[in-house]
């Protein structure tokens, strides 16, 4: 159909939580029941793989003049806190509802680098590569045990270890040899006395 009898519009920048009520009451306002027109239907605009709204809809209304109307009154407010906008659509056929991105979801959040809640988050590229760098670290963590002491091998060969504490006894030497003398009591006794004490060694005389 010539875009000069376009009867749908195509909507973009939705966010993926509005919904098909929310759609219907903004672009009711640009349809005349009373010159037998009105909305027709809304088409929800769905990602490929998981069937759920990807951010843009189709609008198909009764007569031209609305499809022109809505793109001049509607395009560029506000919907859910979003700038929609809306332009002229050759008419809706079957398929078209889905998402042509790689990741199921339109084209323009395929490579999207800022984080847009209204969309999804961060684009779909960048959460596949951190869901990539997530995956990586479980798995080199994935042997960590539990409890105390507990080891993770962290992809490399880190291991716990004990630590003993170096010993600060001194190692015998041959010149301790000499060191190896008892020291001994003696007590005086009455009529003895001592003429040598050597070495440990001794000799009373009475």
């Amino acid at each position: 159909m010539p875009q000069h009898n376009s009867l749908s519009s195509q909507i973009g920048n939705l966010s993926f939580y509005t919904t098909e009520e929310q759609i219907y009451e903004l672009f009711t306002k640009c349809a005349s029941p009373e010159d037998g027109g009105g909305i027709k239907r809304i088409i929800m605009g769905l990602d490929r793989n998981t069937r759920t709204p990807c951010g843009f809809c189709f609008v198909e209304y009764y007569t031209h003049a609305e499809a022109l109307a809505s793109m001049k009154y509607v395009s560029g407010t506000k919907l859910d806190e979003r700038i929609i906008r809306c332009d002229l659509d050759l008419g809706y056929k079957e398929g078209r509802q889905f998402g042509r991105g790689k990741s199921g979801g339109q084209v323009r959040d395929e490579h999207r680098q800022d984080y847009d809640p209204g969309r999804g988050g961060w684009g779909a590229q960048a959460q596949k590569l951190e869901a990539e760098r997530r995956r990586e670290v479980e798995e080199r963590y994935a042997d960590a045990q539990e409890g105390p002491g507990a080891v993770a091998g962290g992809g490399g060969d880190w291991k716990e270890s004990e630590t003993v504490a170096p010993s600060r006894k001194r190692g015998r030497s041959p010149d301790d040899e000499g060191d190896n003398v008892r020291m001994v009591l003696f007590i005086p006794v009455p009529g003895y006395s001592i003429i040598d004490n050597v070495a440990g060694s001794s000799s009373f005389t009475g």
